[in-house]
């Protein structure tokens, strides 16, 4: 994440992470404040094992798309709202990158559909985590249904 303050927008990657059991790397790494830091990040990410890069960002939000350019492994760019313009300039900056460097982008503060994604993309060349994410998704599913059931059973006012 580009600052500290994405933390709690970036926590929600981190839970999803945590409850697929998928091992990650969380820490701040500012592509306007310490670009040196970015570069050594990005260029080292490989040989530290990673597999897929989750960058959240705001305002400007050249994280993601720098963290791409840096690196062969995907990047899944997490659009941060600020203050200014509800998200809406992280999300252009982030989702408007040139041909040659993409960057995958979820919604503005979607770090939890970061999360799943980056486990999808790993789920590809690990089976166990790809059952992780299949079970998730039944789980949700059955969530989904409950609810569906006590509306049906107790309709709309008392639902």
């Amino acid at each position: 994440m580009g600052s500290d303050s994405d933390l709690p927008v970036m926590r929600e990657a981190a839970a999803i992470l945590d409850a697929l059991d998928v091992r990650y790397e969380l820490t701040i790494v500012s592509a306007h404040r310490t670009p040196q830091r970015l570069y050594d990040y990005a260029q080292t990410a490989v040989a530290r094992g990673l597999r897929v890069i989750i960058a959240g960002a705001g305002g400007a939000a050249h994280l993601p798309g720098m963290a791409a350019a840096l690196t062969p492994l995907p990047v899944i760019g997490v659009p941060i709202k600020t203050s200014a313009l509800s998200g809406q300039d992280s999300l252009l900056s982030i989702v408007q990158m040139p041909a040659g460097v993409p960057v995958a982008t979820v919604a503005i503060n979607g770090a939890k559909n970061a999360g799943l994604l980056a486990a999808q993309i790993l789920g590809t060349a690990d089976a166990t985590i790809l059952e992780r994410v299949a079970q998730y998704k039944r789980d949700l599913e059955a969530l989904v249904m409950e609810k569906v059931a006590l509306l049906e059973r107790d309709g709309v006012p008392e639902h």
